[in-house]
């Protein structure tokens, strides 16, 4: 089955919502979250943590279950983004009535499971289950479209935080899961009889039989992706969520700020629609090396020249977190094949989930030199993607026809 424009306008659309209510949420409302519950600034993005960290330990478990309703009922999945639209709800709603310490790190938790098992890997896992080798095209797709979740989420936050509180926020971010999420997660089809008969033909383990690779040289790309994905999402989580708090800390005013905030979007987005156009044509290891190397240029200028390079920075780091958020679903599926990817995508992300939990408690406290932190990180990721390179002559194809 080709890939439909009208699912991936829908789920890309649904995960813009998901994301905008959760990895987006602090970094505009943990200062009045904060002052109102009475905790520390630093105690709200330790409760963001533990979601992170409670996402870590759901993700291989949601993956599995999108494999088995993907053969079994066929529902692929759309179960699982549907109750998730309705833990996501329940937790932001539980977090727009808490009145402290408990209430806040009980709607975290919440909202960690619903991070764990619909966010881009589930998406990602509902892409394959539907279109199998043909997905980097569909999952292109819908980064396109939820890479403007922080052009959309902060302001959006912002705005109603300004207009109805925090408290407001939450709940206005619950409401739009209760009916926007969950109408776009409800329309998902189902699996085509064909597709998982294909699945149930295709290794558990996620290798693709009609591309075997031996168990030594699957062990060595899982390992290497795992830290990539650790490495990229430690970099990732902690601009997200401090960006505007790090670049401040390296001179920039409080303007310029929110308006490198505001270019991530856009950024991610036009680095991905060279994904779709000109990169399409190449290997997505290549277009994922070429990523990995935007965020330490962006860094390094940032870091030597300051504020006037503030918003190189932010579209360097952006345009290389769009390309490289695509890669996460896309390496996978042309290393190891679409069976199992729902597992494997879960337990690649474990790493990354705690990574995440990690960059949002660490980096709270270091100010500007975190960002030689994430540099670091990032000349890793470049080196270790390099270690792939024999996967590159064994892949399935993915990356042309197949994939349009």
């Amino acid at each position: 089955m080709e890939p439909s424009n009208s699912v991936i306008a829908r789920l890309g659309v649904a995960q813009t919502v998901a994301w905008g209510s959760t990895y987006y949420l602090p970094a505009m409302l943990a200062t009045p979250m904060a002052k109102d519950l009475g905790v520390s600034t630093p105690t709200i993005f330790a409760a963001f943590s533990v979601a992170l960290v409670v996402s870590a330990l759901l993700g291989p478990t949601a993956g599995r279950l999108i494999d088995r309703t993907g053969g079994l009922d066929r529902t692929g999945g759309r179960s699982v983004l549907v109750a998730t639209s309705l833990v996501f709800a329940i937790g932001l709603a539980g977090l727009g009535l808490a009145q402290g310490a408990v209430g806040l790190f009980a709607a975290w938790v919440i909202l960690g499971i619903g991070m764990g098992a619909g966010l881009y890997e589930a998406a990602f896992a509902t892409l394959v289950a539907l279109y199998g080798n043909r997905s980097r095209g569909a999952i292109t797709g819908i980064t396109l479209i939820a890479g403007f979740a922080s052009t959309v989420g902060w302001p959006l936050s912002t705005f109603m935080e300004a207009h109805i509180g925090w408290r407001g926020a939450c709940l206005s971010w619950a409401a739009l899961h209760l009916t926007l999420g969950l109408a776009l997660n409800l329309s998902m089809p189902q699996v085509a009889a064909k597709a998982t008969a294909s699945s149930k033909a295709t290794s558990l383990t996620g290798a693709d039989l009609t591309h075997p690779a031996d168990e030594h040289s699957q062990r060595r790309a899982s390992y290497a992706l795992a830290f990539v994905f650790a490495a990229t999402w430690f970099i990732s989580t902690a601009m997200t969520a401090h960006l505007p708090r790090l670049l401040q800390a390296g001179g920039a005013s409080l303007a310029t700020a929110v308006m490198v905030g505001a270019l991530l979007g856009p950024a991610q987005v036009g680095a991905r629609m060279l994904e779709f156009g000109l990169l399409r044509k190449v290997h997505p290891l290549l277009s994922a090396r070429i990523a990995a190397t935007l965020h330490p240029t962006g860094a390094l200028a940032f870091g030597l020249i300051g504020a006037p390079a503030a918003v190189l920075f932010g579209v360097l780091h952006g345009a290389g977190n769009g390309i490289l958020t695509i890669a996460k679903g896309t390496l996978p599926l042309v290393i190891f094949g679409p069976g199992g990817y729902g597992h494997r995508q879960g337990i690649l992300m474990v790493p990354a989930r705690v990574a995440q939990a990690i960059a949002g408690m660490l980096l709270d406290s270091l100010g500007s030199t975190a960002l030689w932190i994430s540099s670091s990180l990032g000349i890793a990721s470049i080196l270790t993607l390099f270690l792939l390179h024999g996967d590159m002559r064994t892949a399935p194809d993915v990356n042309h026809r197949d994939s349009c």
